[in-house]
Order: C-alpha cells, then structure tokens, then sequence
C-alpha cells in the first residue's frame, strides 16, 4: 500500500530494487549449484554399477523362489488341509456350545408352547419367568431369542385376555346359578334348624334320664326312634343337597387370580372383581315389578341374594385378599339397607294375611342362612316387627269380613238345642256357664244367639293365625305372649268393636235385634277371661306376671252395648215419632170423643210389647229406655199443642188431649218395666198433666197467686207456655163462639180472660228481663 500511496515515482523505483534482489538470488542458486554437481554425478556413476549386480541378483531369486515354489506344493497342500480341518474342529466345538445353551431355550419354550395348548396358564407364567430370567439372557445375542422376547410379552397379556375371558363365563355362571345355590344353602339351613328344634325337643324328654345303660342298649323310647330317623333323614339330605362348590366351578377365578398376581397386577384383577361384583349385586337386590303377587317371586329374590353372598363368603375364605370382611361386611350392608327398602314397599302391597305369613317364613329362613355364613341380620327381624303389624292388619281386615258375614247371616234369636248333644256342641265352641239353664229340661234356648259362639272361635283363630307369625323370631315367652295381647286387643277394640258399631247402626236392625246384640255383647264380655286363659295356656305365661297385658274386651263389649242401647233409645224415639206423625187431632171440635185417640193407643200398644222384649235386658237398660221413651212421648205432645203452625185450639180439643194423656199416665203407673219406685215413671208426664189441669179446672187465680212457690199447685207450668196455650184459645172463641155461654151469663169472664193473658204477658217480659 505503500508502495503505491507514496510519490508517483515509487513504484517504478521499487520494480528496479525488486530486480536486483533477484539477480542476487540467481547468482546464490549458481554457485550452489555448482557446489554440489560433482556429488551428483559421482551417485549416477554408481548407480550404473550396481544395476548390473541387481539384474543377477534378481535372476539368482526368481530361480530359487521357483525351486522353492515346486518343492513346497505340498507341504501346502497338506498345511491347507490340516488349517480347513482344524477350522471346522473349531467351529464344531463353538456350535456344540451355542447349541447347548440353546436347547434349554428352545425346550423351555416348547414347555411354553404345551402349556398354553392344554391351558396351563400359570404354568406357563412361571415358564416366561425363567425364561427371561435363566435362559434367554444367554442366548440373546441370536435373532430367534429376538422372537421369543418380543412374543413373551404377546403371550402375557394372551394369558391375560384368556383368564378374563374365564372370569367373565365364572360371573355369568355364578349370575344364572345364584337361585340355585341360595336355594340349596337356605334348604341346609333350615334342615340344621330342624335337626337342631328335634335335637333340642329330644334332650328336654330325656332330661334328668339317665341314658346310659350300655354300649348295646336298644333305643325303645318313641322320642329316641324320631331322634334316629331325624339323623337318618339329614344323613340323606346331606347326601342328595350340592353345594356352591358343586353347583359352580370356582377354578377360573382362582386361575386368574395367580395370574394376576403373578403379572403384578393383582390389585387391578381385585378392583374389576369388586367392581364386576357390586354390579351383579345390584342387580341381584332389583326385584321384579310383581314379586308381590306370588311367594315364588320373593323365594326367588331371597334365593338370589344368598347365593350371590355364599359366593362371596367361599371366595374370602378360600383367596387371599380377593375380598376381605371389610369389603363383604359393606356389601352386606349396602345389600340390607337395599332388601329392607324392598320388603317394606313390596309388602305393603301384600293384603293376603297368608301371602305375609309366607313371606314372614322367607326373611327367617333368609337370615338364618346369612346368620350361618356371619353377616349381621338384626335389622332383617327388626323389620319383622314392621311386618308383623303389618300382618296383622291384614290378619284384622280378614277378620272384619268374617265378622261382618257372621253378624249378617246371624237371625238374633236366642240358639235352641234340643238335646244334650246339641249343648255340649254350643259349649264346646263358647264357654257358657248358667246353672238355672242346665236345670230345665230340653228343649231349651240359651240366651246368646249363634254369632256369639262363632265370634269366639273366630277371635281363636286370630289368636293361632297371630301366633303363627311370632314363631322363629327368636323372642321370648313373655314377648311372644306381649304380641299376641296387643294383637288381640287390636281385634276387640277396632275390628270387632267396628264391625259391632256399624252393624248397630245399620237401618234393617230393629228393637228386637239391638235387645239381641246388647246380650250377645254381655257374653261375649264374659267370655274375655277365657281368652286370656287361652294365650296364657299357648305361651306358658302365668296372667299373675307384672308385666303381663290385659285384654281390653270389657271396655270394647261396654261400648258396643252402650252404643246399642243409645240406638234402642233412638229408634223408641223414632218409632213414637211415626206414630206421632200420623196423629190427626181435630183442633177445633166442640167436644171430646169420650176415648182416647187411635194413635196413642197403637203407640202404648207398641210400647208395651216392645217392653216385653227388654224382660231379658238388664234392668236399668230396660228402666232407661222405658223412661226415655215416657219423656219423649211427653216432650212431642208438649211440642204438639205448642206447634207455632197450630194458631188455634178449642176447649173440645183439650179435653181430647187430656184423654190421650191420662192413657199415657195408665202406661206409666201399670210398670211395663219393672224396678221402678213410686210414680217415677208418672212423671214424665207432669209437665203435661199441670198444664191440661189448669185448663181444664180454669184455675188461673190459684196460679197466678201461686206462681214462683214452691209449693204451687201449677209449679212445673211455664207462663210462656200457658200464654201461647191460652192465646190459641183466645183466637179460637173469637171464631167459634165456643165462649157464648160465658158472654151471656157473665160478661166479666171475658175480661177476665183478658186480663189473665195480659197478666202472663207480664210474667213472661218479667222472666225476659230478669234473664
């Protein structure tokens, strides 16, 4: 750069400097040159020397190499020969050895083979384990100990799909045989019960007997031939009865279990199991839509169920941690909960009391079977309890149509017998007890009419229907004896006391009939202690323990004869007031018919027989309606002459009522009811009589003076009601003249009238504004 940056003629000063350094150059070059020429020359001459030399000698070498050559031909020959033997020798002994370490490879996996054909799964496992572990590493190296790696993991989860292929046709097996097995296992269960109940009934007879008499004793006693037969019986129950073991094939699970766990995946095999389980489990607990209907719905269900948890306690038992107590325990208590929601709504369905019973039966059988293979079952007899009430309102709706149809077809007539046949029949069914009765000769009547006897049964039947359901609940005598109280009381309270309530209350039931049914009640009332000696000869229970219930048939029998004798007060009441209805009182008449009205007499006829019949009430039964009847006839004539649509009365018209009421007084005093004192009975007429006495005699000077005193002669006459009497009256004789004669003989009479009306007009605004 230099060079050409500096003045312009630098760069031709530098061509001339750059030759002369190469003319120095050369000339050094010369003189090396010619330094050193002599010593080339002297190695070239000697180099033509010996190229003369080279030439013999290479002539010398090619001879001797041929000689050499066709001397050694076969020394070579043989040297090859003995280098390819020694070779092969070699190779043999390395093939030898390989093959030694790979024929246990190969056997090995030929076992794999054989054992995958006959379907020796967990063999084969422990084949692939040695396998991978002893031999292959050996062998490696060769390309079909490649293979064989690569197909053992192939082969593995093969023996994997098989084995749950296996396990998924064991879950469907064990789904389709569950009935089966439960069956079985409910029917050994309750073969051991029955061998147990035999077993137990023969060492309460053989108590305190002493039994060994010798090895050779023959067995005479009846007890002990049942005893033998009972064991003969099992024996062969035992013989013909499969178990789970025979009715499934449980060898699959085992199998995929060891396989399982020999892959490591033991814990997913028992998660799928749970899972798979808990899904049959639900649907084992899903009854059908009708099993109500039938007892082969709930045995299948029942059966179902104990098949599925047998399975379940024979894989906890024969496995190792496939399920655990814990696992089955939740189970079971999911499975309860489940079976009581089901029973509670299914047998709420049920109105057979029959059905229930059968069902009762089912659920013991049920969980002493569950009970046998140690799953908890207190809740399942708790639940017997609800079903029990449930039992016995079926048992109580029964029993209301065997009572309604026996009251129907009842005539309510005392039960002739003709002979002492006859009588020891009724008292054999009824336990009546009348020494006066068993004193007349036949033919005879006893009181009762035939549905009390047929009550009595029946109400004994309710008691063994009742019982029936308490047994196997594993209570006791005292608890048992508890229920069959209560249910009984139940009975006689509401289904008997309600039958007997509506049947008093139904219209085609007369005078005759209520009479009937008020004795009916108090037999049947007397009857009660028999009851109580019947539960107490059934439960061995002594009626003298503290905690013992009493039967409430006094209080329901008083009821229903208290209710029957209303209804006789009633249906008097009613009768009196048709004959009431069809009195036909001319008010206006001049003067009486000299005898008392049609009506009234038909009306104290009718009163008379109909207290006839009343002869076998009991007497202040008869005495009430009596005087219920007397105050009634009383009140509706009051209310006759009191009517507000009557605007007038004539003197006639009382006087015939005066008859008619005198005839209502001889009623009273002929006692057509015994027991009365005095003139009880007369007055329920004396409201009537003072006020027809008062206007009869015209006596209103006495009661006006009299009126408020005790001893007043009028003292049980209102003024209104003498007010309202005399106004109809008063209007009477204003058209009717019925009052001329007075008018004429002495006009004072009238104002008189007028002056009593205004007077008790007085007394009854005095009363008013008193009040």
């Amino acid at each position: 750069r230099s060079v050409y940056d500096d003045q312009p003629n630098a760069h031709q000063k530098f061509m001339e400097k750059l030759d002369a350094c190469i003319r120095n150059h050369d000339r050094e070059i010369e003189k090396m040159c010619n330094f050193h020429h002599q010593g080339f020359v002297d190695a070239i001459t000697e180099l033509l020397k010996v190229r003369a030399d080279a030439e013999k000698l290479k002539v010398q070498v090619t001879d001797t190499n041929r000689r050499l050559q066709d001397a050694g031909k076969e020394v070579i020959a043989q040297t090859e020969e003995i280098i390819r033997c020694r070779v092969q020798q070699r190779n043999i002994t390395a093939v030898v050895e390989k093959l030694q370490l790979c024929l246990p490879v190969l056997e090995m996996y030929s076992k794999l083979k054989e054992q995958m054909s006959v379907k020796r799964y967990y063999s084969a496992l422990k084949t692939m384990e040695q396998l991978e572990n002893l031999y292959l590493p050996r062998v490696n190296q060769y390309r079909f100990c490649q293979i064989m790696i690569e197909n053992l993991p192939k082969l593995r989860e093969e023996i994997k799909e098989i084995s749950m292929s296996d396990l998924k046709d064991f879950l469907e097996s064990i789904r389709k045989h569950s009935d089966r097995i439960g069956e079985t296992a409910m029917k050994q269960a309750q073969q051991q019960k029955t061998f147990s109940t035999a077993l137990q009934k023969q060492n309460n007879v053989n108590y305190g007997r002493n039994m060994h008499l010798g090895r050779n004793r023959i067995l005479e006693s009846k007890n002990e031939i049942t005893l033998k037969r009972t064991f003969e019986d099992e024996d062969e129950h035992e013989e013909e009865v499969l178990t789970a073991q025979d009715l499934v094939d449980f060898s699959p699970v085992y199998r995929c279990l060891h396989i399982y766990s020999v892959l490591g995946d033991g814990e997913i095999f028992e998660n799928y199991y749970r899972k798979q389980r808990r899904k049959q489990a639900r649907l084992v607990l899903q009854p059908q839509s009708s099993m109500h209907e039938t007892v082969e719905g709930y045995r299948r269900y029942f059966s179902q169920i104990v098949g599925f948890f047998v399975v379940e306690d024979h894989i906890l038992h024969v496995t190792q941690g496939l399920v655990t107590r814990t696992y089955t325990d939740e189970l079971w208590n999911m499975a309860l909960s489940k079976i009581i929601a089901v029973l509670r709504t299914h047998s709420s369905y049920c109105s057979d009391p029959d059905l229930v019973l059968e069902l009762k039966n089912l659920i013991v059988v049920f969980a002493d079977t569950l009970q046998g293979y140690g799953f908890p079952v207190n809740r399942l007899f708790d639940l017997l309890f609800e079903i029990r009430d449930q039992y016995n309102e079926t048992l109580l709706k029964k029993w209301s149509g065997l009572f309604r149809d026996i009251f129907e077809a009842d005539n309510y007539s005392p039960i002739p017998v003709a002979n002492e046949e006859e009588y020891r029949i009724v008292i054999s069914k009824f336990p009546f007890q009348d020494p006066e009765l068993d004193k007349q000769s036949f033919p005879k009547k006893l009181p009762m009419s035939q549905s009390v006897p047929q009550i009595y049964m029946q109400v004994k039947e309710f008691i063994y229907a009742s019982l029936k359901f308490s047994e196997s609940l594993h209570r006791s005598s005292t608890e048992i004896d508890d229920m069959l109280r209560k249910s009984t009381n139940l009975l006689l309270t509401r289904t008997l006391s309600g039958c007997l309530q509506n049947l008093i209350k139904k219209p085609h039931i007369g005078l005759t009939e209520l009479v009937q049914i008020i004795i009916n009640t108090t037999h049947l009332e007397q009857a009660c202690k028999y009851l109580e000696d019947f539960i107490s000869n059934i439960t061995n229970i002594s009626q003298l323990t503290v905690h013992t219930a009493r039967l409430y048939g006094l209080s329901t029998f008083k009821d229903a004869r208290h209710a029957a004798e209303g209804e006789i007060y009633t249906k008097l009441n009613q009768k009196i007031d048709e004959f009431i209805q069809i009195a036909d009182y001319d008010w206006t008449m001049s003067e009486s018919d000299g005898r008392a009205s049609g009506y009234l007499m038909d009306l104290i006829n009718f009163l008379r027989s109909t207290f006839q019949v009343f002869t076998h009430l009991p007497g202040k039964v008869a005495q009430t309606a009596c005087m219920s009847a007397c105050q009634h006839l009383s009140m509706s004539l009051m209310q006759m002459l009191l009517d507000s649509e009557l605007k007038q009365i004539s003197m006639g018209a009382i006087q015939q009522f005066n008859l008619d009421v005198i005839q209502c007084e001889l009623f009273a005093s002929s006692e057509p009811v015994p027991g009365f004192q005095g003139d009880t009975l007369q007055l329920a007429f004396i409201d009537l009589r003072q006020l027809l006495d008062l206007f009869m005699v015209w006596d209103w000077s006495t009661y006006l003076a009299d009126y408020g005193q005790a001893t007043s002669k009028y003292l049980r006459v209102n003024p209104s009601t003498a007010l309202t009497l005399l106004e109809k009256m008063k209007d009477s004789s204003k058209k009717n003249n019925i009052f001329a004669q007075f008018r004429k003989n002495d006009r004072d009479k009238q104002k008189l009238i007028e002056t009593v009306v205004k007077q008790l007009r007085s007394l009854v605004n005095g009363m008013s504004q008193h009040t």
